[in-house]
């Protein structure tokens, strides 16, 4: 399988939401990267449902999305309605992880669990053959623009010889300061799903730069 680009609308203009999305219906990139964040698990907080039901409306590709909430359980069939594909949720936030991947499952989504970068990949063991994505944060959660955290690479090739292992199907998705440095090595060390927000919206031309990314 031929990696995937899943732009971050975090980094879209929400004055022209609509707009963006056009430009990402438009463009290769595979998925939109849905950051939903509570001021609670993460120290900022993003948009919730009425900008979800846009995206909905917008959106022609699959909505991949990042719950950096507390207590996600509550919440997982709503954001179902409001066109989740995929449904990520942070095992430091689920202290039944099993129960909360199977509930994703049950509601028709791809099961995500993400880890921040104080995670280790080791504790994913028992979940690794269980999940659909396994998401490495490899910047704080929380805000985007930030710098790449280098040891990312390291966890990348750990998780990677985890899922051969285990003989998983997860994909490996990266979240946080991809670029054109940084992406061809995190593909050549078994990373299947790059997420790239201000990079692609910052851009002079986005569309081209999914394009860069998505040829590599």
């Amino acid at each position: 399988m031929s990696h995937l680009i899943a732009p971050s609308v975090l980094s879209a203009d929400f004055g022209n939401l609509q707009r963006d999305c056009e430009m990402l219906n438009n463009s290769s990139c595979d998925w939109y990267h849905v950051d939903i964040m509570d001021g609670v698990f993460v120290p900022n907080m993003s948009f919730g449902f009425s900008v979800m039901k846009s995206l909905q409306q917008h959106a022609k590709k699959p909505l991949d999305v990042h719950l950096m909430i507390v207590e996600p359980d509550k919440y997982l069939e709503e954001f179902k309605n409001h066109g989740a594909t995929n449904l990520s949720v942070h095992i430091e936030a689920c202290p039944h992880l099993h129960r909360t991947i199977q509930k994703i499952k049950a509601l028709g989504c791809k099961a995500g669990v993400a880890i921040n970068p104080h995670t280790s990949v080791s504790l994913l063991e028992d979940i690794i053959c269980d999940v659909d994505i396994v998401l490495i944060m490899s910047v704080n959660p929380g805000y985007g623009g930030q710098k790449f955290i280098e040891n990312t690479y390291m966890k990348t090739h750990k998780l990677k010889e985890m899922i051969v292992r285990k003989n998983s199907d997860a994909l490996i998705e990266i979240d946080g300061g991809v670029n054109l440095e940084n992406a061809s090595k995190l593909i050549d060390i078994g990373a299947d799903v790059l997420v790239a927000g201000n990079f692609v919206f910052s851009s002079s031309d986005p569309v081209a730069t999914i394009a860069s990314l998505k040829k590599l």
